[in-house]
């Protein structure tokens, strides 16, 4: 199939990647000129404008948040032809995905939302899990071509569950950096060696694959991002929004937001999100171990 990629960011420009080797010929389109020069380095032929959008059988697009989903969903609606799938892949909230649907059905396209879990290591493995909801019979369709983002591909239903299952995930994934925030903190106060509790954790009961994953990093006090805390606060206030429409109460959610910000205010916005350890460090009077 035609493929034309619309944001080759961290997770847009792997996932092009592996849709080329699996044999589709995919272009690729940007808004940051560095994005599509890396683009061309990995041999993804650049298609900007709307001739681009028209040629294509399916457009998958990567955003950052829901601005850009609406503003790619209208230029889909104006210039792709009857048919086209429109695949996208970005966190936002569900009502601004459901904007977006209304935009896209009178003009005849297949509108598949397809939120990804992991992170751009595992986007680069093609080792994400897939989250898919929309007419169920283009799912089946593109699954061959979704196959080749991760091995785990959920469908979930007909309209917007993908985006709720996805603030699911990432509201697990910031709590996880939360716990470990207080209980790092605490450990150390209290005289444990930081090497010796990360060694603890990740073998103890409470060592899933998340904590061990970070902890790889993160024993080293390596904060390099794989996900900023500026990115983990745009999440979190969707989380947030999203269970106050439903009075849902996430007090503990609330609660991690705030770190997010102290992190923030403290420099480290675009660290990893789990530099939120290192905000509750310093609340507790602790600066970098020895």
């Amino acid at each position: 199939m035609q493929v034309h990629v619309v944001g080759a960011g961290k997770m847009g420009l792997p996932m092009a990647v592996h849709l080329r080797v699996g044999g589709h010929a995919v272009t690729v389109d940007d808004l940051q000129p560095e994005r599509l020069a890396l683009a061309r380095e990995a041999g993804l032929p650049v298609r900007q404008g709307p001739d681009a959008l028209a040629a294509a059988d399916v457009v998958l697009s990567s955003l950052p948040h829901d601005g850009a989903l609406l503003a790619v969903a209208a230029q889909v609606a104006s210039h792709a032809s009857r048919g086209t799938v429109y695949i996208d892949t970005s966190t936002v909230s569900q009502e601004a995905s459901a904007q977006a649907a209304r935009l896209l059905q009178p003009a005849g396209v297949q509108y598949l939302r397809t939120t990804v879990s992991g992170n751009n290591k595992m986007a680069e493995a093609a080792q994400l899990t897939v989250m898919a909801s929309g007419p169920r019979a283009t799912h089946q369709a593109m699954l061959p071509l979704l196959q080749l983002l991760g091995p785990q591909q959920f469908w979930l239903g007909e309209g917007e569950q993908a985006r709720l299952m996805k603030l699911v995930v990432n509201l697990m994934i910031a709590q996880t950096s939360a716990m470990l925030a207080e209980a790092l903190a605490l450990g150390r106060k209290g005289g444990l060696r930081w090497d010796d509790l990360w060694a603890v954790i990740g073998a103890s009961a409470v060592g899933s694959p998340i904590v061990k994953a970070k902890g790889v990093q993160l024993v080293q006090r390596d904060f390099t991002p794989t996900f900023t805390v500026e990115q983990m606060l745009k999440d979190l206030n969707l989380i947030v929004d999203a269970a106050a429409a439903s009075h849902v109460p996430v007090p503990q959610t609330a609660a991690t937001l705030q770190l997010m910000h102290a992190a923030i205010a403290q420099g480290d916005g675009s660290a990893d999100y789990a530099a939120i350890i290192k905000a509750v460090e310093r609340a507790a009077g602790l600066g970098d171990p020895p």
